[in-house]
């Protein structure tokens, strides 16, 4: 069972885009989901509720809120049996203790960063406290970067892989902007779900991402220099 934590403090950068699509990403291929929802605002339910049926079920858990009465905590979060990737989409803000919880249950966290000077700042502050979480766990975190509105050969990415590379992390893939994300939001669907043909391109960035949480040894991909990729600023 893989334990897969979508955070960054930088609120806008699209953690819940990144937690649903990944969730139903590993749902498609066959594999049992669980997506966790730690954010009040409860953007991955509200998605979740919208699944329609005949889609692979994930299995949701509101995990922002008490248990309701006569309900442990324990028992609101287990966990079904045959699972085998739990995604946890968490709220901007994320400091101290509660940064501490997520990671030592995690063993990837993927940082989504819109290439800004001001989100890269933000972002460099929070992986610094990352880090330090990190070496207190009691076994090793992976961590790796989406990049969020990253259009290649610009300035912006330009600046934003140079921060990548300082932090040595990985820069696991590039989404592209495109209204397929708004509809898939709305209609409880992954990009890769959709029928329309359009969105048959925006697969391939999910397809990388779900590589390398498998096979951390895996080459990064890069976009082709055709395309011009982006993600909404989302959550």
């Amino acid at each position: 069972m893989l334990r897969i934590t979508v955070m960054n403090a930088k609120g806008g950068c699209g953690k819940t885009t990144i937690a649903t699509n990944l969730a139903s990403y590993c749902s498609v291929q066959g594999y049992g989901t669980v997506l966790f929802d730690y954010d009040r605002q409860a953007s991955s339910i509200r998605w979740l509720n919208a699944r329609p049926d005949n889609l692979p079920a994930i299995h949701g858990i509101a995990a922002y809120a008490p248990p309701p009465k006569g309900v442990t905590r324990a028992w609101q979060m287990q966990i079904p049996h045959g699972t085998h990737y739990i995604v946890a989409d968490t709220p901007a803000g994320y400091v101290g203790i509660d940064l501490q919880d997520r990671v030592a249950e995690s063993d990837v966290i993927l940082i989504p960063m819109l290439p800004s000077s001001i989100d890269i700042q933000a972002t460099a502050d929070f992986i610094h406290e990352l880090q330090a979480a990190c070496r207190t766990c009691a076994r090793q975190v992976r961590i790796g970067i989406i990049a969020n509105r990253a259009r290649i050969h610009s300035k912006k990415v330009e600046m934003l892989e140079r921060f990548v590379r300082d932090q040595k992390i990985p820069l696991v893939s590039f989404i592209r902007d495109t209204d397929y994300y708004v509809r898939g939001t709305e209609q409880g669907f992954g990009i890769h779900e959709l029928p329309q043909r359009g969105a048959l391109r925006d697969r391939a960035p999910w397809e990388e991402v779900f590589s390398w949480l498998n096979h951390p040894e895996a080459r990064v991909c890069r976009p082709q220099p055709s395309i011009s990729l982006a993600m909404p600023a989302g959550k």
